[in-house]
């Protein structure tokens, strides 16, 4: 696994996975020696194994602070299916780098089966939710409506949201073009293309969508009056921090779930606004091949999952629906 082939987040993902997981049990392995029983036998283990006690959570606390492993009451701290899943990942690509290297002649982990993660129910914000969210925001002046109205109106994630530059908003013909993000791998901020070339695409905006890119162009404009010589921004983003630095994207989660309290509602991830987006789409009776071109899923499929976690609204509605089809019998 080399790191100029990867994108930096996965390179950072994949490091985390070898030097927590792989590594401790399999790292005195020989790449030509390793087996696909020994590659099952690691996972079921890893599965097994608390993370605690494997890597001195406990231990590396100060005496008096120790509450579990390290004073023999283990925590049970054992790795969900996604970390045990990762780290198949993981070593799955390693193993495929080195057969392209002719390292080795075939990829044991390819034939080991992990369990799938569970997949959760989201239950996104209904359209009165999402309403009040941002009419909540715009009465508190919030200095980031005009990203919240982006994510919720245009299901931009939250990398695209940050990463937009003022050369890709186009005010004359209400268009914005997504095609860069905001990530943060391990200590760096990267402003960098997005992940796939199904993500670029030129997106219309809506009427309040312009209102509020052009509120936060003049209310940039403040800021770097009063930041003078402080002015830092040389990305041309439209979000930024006060002295033009790129928003770390933990810190806009964070303001998202603190925004929500203020305003009085269920906190939701911030990467589940996208859902949202997807749900409002589905009760304005939006075509699903349409809802994939706004969300710029790669996949129909992508987009169908959406519309099979239809609000429960839509749902009712279905029954009552089918009730009154079969005569309102029961």
């Amino acid at each position: 696994m080399v790191k100029p082939n990867l994108a930096p987040l996965t390179y950072v993902s994949y490091e985390g996975y070898v030097r927590l997981y792989i590594a401790p049990q399999l790292g005195a392995k020989r790449l030509d020696k390793l087996t696909v029983r020994d590659v099952r036998e690691w996972l079921t283990k890893l599965a097994t194994l608390c993370q605690c006690c494997a890597q001195g959570k406990d231990a590396k606390r100060d005496q008096g602070r120790r509450k579990c492993c390290a004073v023999g009451d283990c925590c049970e701290s054992y790795p969900s299916r996604r970390v045990v899943q990762g780290s198949r990942d993981a070593l799955r690509a390693a193993l495929s780098h080195a057969v392209t290297e002719e390292e080795i002649s075939k990829n044991v982990a390819s034939l080991v089966k992990v369990p799938k993660p569970r997949r959760r129910r989201i239950r996104p914000w209904s359209a009165a939710e999402a309403s009040l969210f941002l009419a909540d925001a715009a009465a508190r002046d919030d200095h980031l409506f005009a990203a919240w109205v982006l994510v919720l109106t245009l299901g931009l994630r939250r990398g695209e949201v940050l990463g937009l530059t003022w050369k890709s908003i186009d005010f004359e013909t209400g268009e914005l073009y997504v095609d860069h993000q905001i990530q943060r791998a391990g200590r760096e901020i990267l402003h960098r293309e997005t992940k796939t070339e199904d993500s670029d695409d030129f997106l219309p905006l809506p009427a309040v969508c312009l209102k509020a890119l052009r509120m936060r162009r003049a209310q940039q404009l403040g800021d770097r009056k009063a930041a003078g010589e402080l002015w830092q921004g040389s990305h041309d983003l439209v979000f930024t921090t006060k002295y033009g630095t790129p928003i770390e994207p933990g810190n806009l989660t964070r303001m998202f779930a603190l925004r929500s309290r203020r305003a009085g509602l269920r906190v939701i991830p911030l990467r589940n606004t996208r859902h949202t987006t997807g749900s409002l789409l589905v009760v304005l009776k939006v075509h699903p091949k349409i809802a994939q071109r706004i969300l710029r899923h790669s996949q129909i499929a992508m987009t169908m999952d959406v519309y099979a976690d239809a609000a429960d609204e839509e749902v009712r509605e279905a029954i009552g629906k089918l009730s009154d089809a079969m005569g309102g019998t029961g």
